[in-house]
């Protein structure tokens, strides 16, 4: 999606997005279909589109079954939600299926050019309707409140077009780029429907794309291919939860797992789940929401094992690793770093609150929403970690492996998770000295990217999962728009 003329009514949606409640009413007349996919194909009302490009999505489709399979599973936990949103504003049942298109159903799907989500919205778009990001949350994720924005952003598109394709297009191209083709054509004296228009060759599959997913829906049998079972009722609802506790612990007290915790609160990024109101919202499985409910009514112990930390002058990430018993991938993980034993941190840091308590303080939740969203770059130390590994021999000591290897005993100590100086012999010893480098270095962050605006287009939900399509028939390619009409605001997709 993208929004290139910078405008905004907020008329169609804003920060209420958030505040969006997802519990479900069984209402009789909504639950007549045993089937979700029989209500989706009755809902079905856009006007098909004549392509040559179709047939080419069809095709791809048809030859990849394991791939829908899997997008198909991924939508049971979210579908049935949307198909409720898009039937309460009276729109077509296709706009359903477009995060099929858009992400896969992925919630964790991440573009090249930063858009997030089942519905793919990039930063500035995502804020403009209301979804917040920082530290703790990107709401881009959140399936709930990014569904309610993007269905705003519909209407609203569709309003300012007076057709779903032209709507459509614009989600994808932005609303600068369709209006701008229109007026175009509108000149020449040609047609101004979506077909006629010239449009990114991105945006021109865009909406033949959909209708290929209409019809594999609509008649999966003629493409060889056989739909997951959808039931028609609510997969999930909403529970209140305090303002502070683990995704862990959250999963444990519902009594499902934490991946399927996390798919469907991605929203949240870090391991530890809080706010600054007096409570939160998840969503849980149906049937999980009174086990959460009663089991956390009855837990008397902490809700949360993670305290913030203020690294001292100087002090590297791999040293603080080990002083909290923690991985340093784990930590750089938690706290969005690079994974480099010698990078210097100077903002706080999330760690174990169980392992020196002494060192650590109640994490300040305001302070710690400003921390940069993405991977910053820290600056090295100008020393290089040397590992070393020794097997203990007869006579060895704590002190005399300190003095030979000009580490501190109570480094050793709590590299090696030791809690007393008494070695064994034959036992292996692991640990890192530092030595000085000849010059300074500067790391460069994991998934940085070069400067520089981005591009007006986004390209396909890239994941680290094996959801991602690789046909050429279905990346998106990045296009160059003409400078023209500089007066314009442009923002790039999503």
């Amino acid at each position: 999606m993208s929004d290139d003329n910078g405008s905004y009514d907020e008329s169609y949606g804003g920060p209420e997005s958030e505040n969006y409640n997802s519990s479900y009413q069984f209402e009789d007349s909504l639950t007549l279909q045993d089937s979700l996919w029989d209500r989706v194909r009755d809902g079905f009302n856009m006007p098909d589109i004549d392509s040559t490009y179709t047939n080419k999505h069809e095709q791809w489709y048809a030859s990849r079954p394991d791939y829908v399979s899997r997008m198909l599973e991924r939508s049971k936990k979210y579908l049935y939600h949307i198909v409720v949103e898009v039937e309460k504003r009276g729109m077509p049942t296709e706009i359903a299926l477009l995060p099929m298109i858009e992400s896969g159903f992925n919630p964790k799907a991440l573009s090249t050019s930063k858009a997030s989500g089942i519905w793919q919205f990039i930063p500035s778009t995502g804020k403009d309707f209301g979804l917040k990001q920082n530290y703790w949350k990107d709401s881009r994720k959140d399936v709930t409140a990014a569904t309610q924005a993007a269905l705003n952003y519909l209407q609203k598109l569709y309003t300012m077009f007076g057709a779903w394709d032209l709507a459509l297009a614009a989600y994808n191209a932005g609303e600068g780029t369709v209006a701008r083709a229109i007026e175009r054509n509108r000149q020449l004296g040609l047609p101004t429907d979506y077909q006629h228009l010239s449009l990114p060759d991105e945006t021109r599959n865009y909406v033949p794309k959909l209708q290929a997913i209409k019809n594999i829906i609509f008649r999966p049998e003629n493409y060889g291919l056989t739909l997951n079972e959808i039931p028609n009722k609510p997969y999930f609802t909403t529970v209140q939860a305090p303002n502070k506790i683990d995704a862990k612990l959250a999963a444990e007290l519902a009594g499902i797992s934490l991946e399927e915790f996390n798919a469907l609160n991605p929203s949240f990024t870090r391991p530890v789940l809080i706010t600054e109101n007096s409570h939160q919202k998840l969503l849980l499985p149906t049937w999980a929401a009174s086990n959460f409910t009663n089991n956390l009514s009855g837990y008397n112990r902490p809700l949360s094992n993670w305290h913030s930390y203020q690294p001292k002058r100087g002090e590297r990430l791999g040293t603080i690793a080990s002083q909290f018993g923690i991985s340093i991938y784990e930590l750089s993980a938690t706290n969005n770093l690079k994974p480099n034993r010698n990078l210097i941190v100077r903002r706080p840091l999330l760690v174990p609150a169980s392992v020196q308590s002494g060192l650590t303080r109640p994490i300040d939740v305001a302070a710690m929403a400003q921390l940069p969203i993405e991977i910053p770059v820290e600056r090295e130390s100008s020393s290089k970690s040397v590992s070393i590994s020794h097997k203990v021999k007869q006579g060895d000591t704590l002190a005399k492996l300190a003095k030979r290897y000009g580490i501190s005993s109570k480094q050793i100590m709590q590299q090696n998770h030791l809690k007393s100086k008494n070695l064994a012999v034959g036992q292996v010893l692991q640990f890192e000295k530092q030595e000085e480098k000849t010059s300074n270095t500067t790391s460069q962050s994991r998934g940085s990217k070069t400067s520089g605006k981005p591009s007006h287009k986004k390209t396909t939900a890239s994941t680290k999962t094996r959801t991602s399509t690789s046909s050429a028939a279905h990346k998106k390619t990045t296009t160059t728009h003409s400078k023209k009409n500089t007066s314009k605001k442009t923002k790039s997709t999503h």
